[in-house]
């Protein structure tokens, strides 16, 4: 069985991220799909259900595909913005667990977010990135 398997798939894409994530949409649509059904929504239940089943056979499709640098571009740019979303929410939790300690502030200039040390009164703030300097009370 193992075997067969590995003759399946060789040359294929195979399992990645960005097919495991549409699976599991696919499989989150489906129970949600019955639970609007179940509650006299018909037309948004089978709306929900068609989407559920796209996701699902996308992820097969890219599943079992043989253009492997096409797929493998999709998952980089899938992992991509993941991160980047994932990313601002670790940079809010780590700005709200540091609040005691620092003050936070934005370049007028490059917008880049900047740390300063609370209780140190008036002070010019100089931006590391741009080299902008302006005044805040930290």
């Amino acid at each position: 069985m193992r075997d067969r398997l590995a003759r399946l798939f060789y040359g294929r894409n195979g399992i990645d991220k960005l097919s495991t994530f549409l699976w599991w949409v696919g499989l989150a649509l489906l129970i949600i799909s019955g639970i609007v059904r179940r509650f006299g929504a018909g037309a948004v239940g089978y709306a929900i259900w068609a989407l559920a089943v796209l996701s699902i056979v996308f992820s097969l499709i890219r599943i079992f595909s043989r253009n492997v640098s096409k797929r493998a571009a999709e998952n980089e740019r899938y992992l991509r913005a993941k991160d980047s979303f994932l990313n601002f929410f670790r940079g809010k939790k780590a700005r709200f667990d540091q609040r005691r300690d620092y003050k936070f502030f934005k370049c007028p200039e490059c917008k880049s977010m900047l740390r300063v040390p609370r209780g140190k009164g008036r002070i010019y703030v100089t931006c590391r990135k741009c080299g902008a300097r302006f005044e805040a009370k930290s």
